[in-house]
C-alpha cells in the first residue's frame, strides 16, 4: 500500500499536512502528534520583520467553525530561521514555509532569505492586504496575483505554492493566473471573510469587525473550489477547508487534490492529523487501493 504523493518534485510520505496558522511550527503539538508521521508541516506565516497582529479580541467561535482576525502575528524571519527550522529538522517530515508580506518586496526578501535554508517548499499567502494597491489582497485580482507569483518564482530556490483566496468571483481564473505565472502548485482555500455580532453587548465579536471563517462550515465551498481549480489547471493542488477526519480528506482528493491540509480541527482535536493519516490507510485497505495517487481527481 503506497501513500506517497509527489508535488513539484518533492515526495511526501503521505498527503496529510498542517494548515498554516493552526500548528505554529509544530512545537506546541509535538507532545500530541509524532511529526514523523505527517507528510509535511506547513508553518505559520513568516514575514521579513516581526508583526504584532491585530488588536484583541481576535478569535470568535461560530456555528460549525470559528472566525479569526489574528493579523498574521509572527516573530519574523530571523527568529524563524534560528529557532523553528532547527526544531523541524529533527523530524522526518517535509517543511513548507508559509510566506506573508505587505508588498512584493516584503515577500521577495523572505523568499531570498530562505533560499539557502533546508526547507522543501514555500507557500505564498496572497490573502495579505497589498499596501501598494489600496489594501486589496494580492490574491483577489488575477493580474496582481500573476505579477506577485512571477516575481517570487524568479527569486525562489524552492518550489512555490500560491495559496488562493476564496473571496473571489472565479477561483478557476485565479488558479490559471498562478499557473501561467509559473507557480509549481496551488493551495486552497484560505478562510472566507465573515462577521459575528454579540447581540447582548451590541458590538462586533472581533475588534477587526471581520475575520476569516474556517472549520467544517466551509468544507462544501472548499471541495467545490478545489474541483473547479483541478479542472482548470495542470499543476498539483493542496486542498483545505474544514477537514475534520479521513473521510473529509479523501473527499478533497477525489475532487482533485494531491495533498490535504488540516487547520481549525487542530484546535478541537490536537491528534487530528495523525488520526487522518491512519484513517486514509484504513480506507485504502478497505477498498483495496494500492496507490493513493489513484484517488486523485477520480470523480469527474
Amino acid at each position: 500500500m503506497n501513500t506517497e504523493i509527489t508535488i513539484a518534485g518533492v515526495t511526501f510520505k503521505n498527503p496529510v499536512m498542517t494548515a498554516s496558522g493552526t500548528f505554529g511550527s509544530g512545537m506546541e503539538y509535538a507532545e500530541f502528534v509524532d511529526l514523523n508521521h505527517l507528510g509535511a508541516v506547513v508553518t505559520k506565516g513568516v514575514a521579513n520583520t516581526a508583526w504584532e497582529g491585530n488588536p484583541t479580541p481576535r478569535v470568535a467561535e461560530t456555528y460549525g467553525g470559528m472566525l479569526n482576525a489574528i493579523g498574521l502575528q509572527n516573530p519574523g524571519i530571523d527568529v524563524f530561521v534560528q529557532r523553528d527550522i532547527p526544531f523541524l529538522k529533527q523530524f522526518d517530515t517535509k517543511i513548507i514555509v508559509n510566506v506573508c508580506g505587505r508588498s512584493a518586496a516584503d515577500y521577495v526578501e523572505v523568499v531570498e532569505r530562505l533560499a539557502q535554508e533546508p526547507v522543501d517548499m514555500l507557500e505564498i499567502n496572497v490573502s495579505c492586504p497589498n499596501v501598494k494597491h489600496g489594501g486589496i489582497a494580492f490574491g483577489q485580482d488575477p493580474k496582481c496575483l500573476f505579477d506577485i507569483t512571477k516575481e517570487i518564482k524568479e527569486k525562489a530556490k524552492q518550489p512555490i505554492i500560491m495559496k488562493l483566496s476564496p473571496n473571489v468571483t472565479d477561483i478557476a481564473e485565479m488558479a490559471k493566473a498562478a499557473e501561467a505565472a509559473g507557480s509549481d502548485a496551488i493551495s486552497l482555500i484560505n478562510t472566507i471573510t465573515g462577521m459575528k455580532i454579540d447581540i447582548h453587548k451590541r458590538a462586533f465579536a472581533l475588534a477587526n469587525k471581520t475575520g476569516g471563517l474556517s472549520g467544517p462550515a466551509i468544507k462544501p465551498v472548499a471541495v467545490r473550489m478545489v474541483y473547479q481549480a483541478a479542472n482548470a489547471v495542470n499543476i498539483p493542488i493542496i486542498g483545505m477547508g474544514g477537514i475534520a477526519n479521513a473521510e473529509d480528506a479523501i473527499e478533497f482528493m477525489l475532487a482533485g487534490a494531491h495533498g490535504v491540509a488540516v487547520g481549525a480541527m487542530n484546535f478541537v482535536n490536537p491528534y487530528a492529523t495523525a488520526e487522518i493519516v491512519k484513517g486514509i490507510e484504513a480506507y485504502m485497505k478497505q477498498y483495496q487501493i494500492e496507490n493513493i495517487s489513484d484517488l486523485i481527481g477520480s470523480v469527474k
